[in-house]
């Protein structure tokens, strides 16, 4: 099952799910209207080999927190994520086996790719 795991208030998500082709097939996932389980974090964790390649470095919980200056290891990146959905790097597209994070030209080119070889 291909899936985007976004935020519908994020502007940038909004903006790249309107540009997705027609008949992309994705599963919808609004991560603050349903929290991402612990094992829907795991797949994307198996799927992309770290925590940290999931944690988005510019929520503002991460300034606030002051957590760029703690060293955090993948234990903590999991916790963060896991408690609170503004610290999951968005959006999260799972499609076919692979995983792409965030929102970078490069990786939303990839993505359409992707989804136009469907």
């Amino acid at each position: 099952m291909n899936k985007i795991y976004y935020l519908a208030s994020c502007d940038t998500c909004r903006k790249i799910i309107k540009s997705l082709p027609e008949n992309h097939n994705l599963v919808f996932h609004d991560i603050k209207q349903d929290p991402i389980t612990v094992a829907e974090l795991e797949e994307m964790y198996q799927l992309s080999g770290s925590y940290e390649a999931l944690f988005s470095k510019k929520a503002q919980l991460y300034k606030s927190m002051d957590l760029k200056n703690k060293s955090l290891t993948e234990a903590d990146f999991k916790k963060y994520i896991l408690e609170h959905y503004t610290f999951l790097s968005r959006p999260v597209f799972i499609i076919d086996g692979k995983i792409y994070i965030g929102n970078s030209q490069q990786n939303i080119l990839q993505v359409m790719k992707a989804l136009e070889e469907k």
